[in-house]
């Protein structure tokens, strides 16, 4: 007997049936997070209460090559977070989405805030990748530790390995998006924003927050 999910455009057509759900909210909604969160980011990066502390190195750092090529998969955070709310169905998961987000933020920034980390100055010559100059300009004042960048992608990781299957989606979704979120992991290292120590701590933030949320709508659907 087949499975729903293996029918041809059923999952296709819940997905564009949930994304045409609330959408003025959820693009709103969106945009605004964004918009209060770097405005928070900035503040907390402009006046860290103390001088930021260098994070240490570890024998991992040294076997990650830095790569260019990881750049894209740095700067896809903003997609990929963006989808959890896009392909929830009710007002409430998404209060519950932005709700334990929002948290998960201030938790981070409050790091950012009181204590300050950075990165050890790698021998890169960033002349030569312009493209990056912006993101290394941002995050030379102190916001290493946690990775709130890996934080929030296990956060959306968490969030669209339950949605692949409220969706009914492929089963292959699973492994792209564990796929997705290892990439961004691995891309925050390669291009030298983080180091191992960050990216650990980031884990832990993201998966406490993920279980925290997604425990509060165990019982409903999403």
């Amino acid at each position: 007997m087949n499975d729903s999910s293996e029918r041809p455009g059923t999952w296709f057509r819940i997905v564009l049936s949930r994304l045409g759900t609330l959408t003025l909210l959820k693009a709103a909604g969106t945009m605004a997070f964004m918009g209060l969160f770097f405005w928070g980011y900035f503040a907390v990066l402009r006046a860290p209460w103390s001088a930021p502390f260098t994070m240490p190195l570890t024998w991992l750092d040294a076997q990650i090559p830095f790569s260019p090529h990881a750049y894209p998969f740095y700067i896809s955070l903003w997609v990929y977070v963006s989808l959890p709310p896009a392909l929830l169905s009710h007002l409430r998961a998404l209060l519950v989405f932005g709700g334990w987000m929002a948290a998960m933020c201030v938790f981070c920034l409050a790091f950012f805030l009181f204590f300050p980390t950075t990165v050890p100055a790698f021998s890169v010559p960033w002349e030569a990748y312009p493209q990056m100059a912006v993101i290394r300009g941002l995050d030379a004042s102190g916001n290493a530790c946690p990775s709130l960048h890996v934080a929030s992608a296990i956060f959306a990781a968490f969030w669209l390995h339950r949605l692949v299957g409220t969706c009914r989606l492929p089963r292959f979704m699973l492994f792209l998006n564990l796929a997705q979120c290892l990439l961004i992991i691995w891309s925050t290292l390669a291009i030298r924003q983080h180091v191992v120590w960050d990216v650990l701590a980031g884990t832990l933030v993201g998966v406490l927050f993920a279980l925290l949320s997604l425990r509060q709508v165990r019982d409903s659907g999403l």
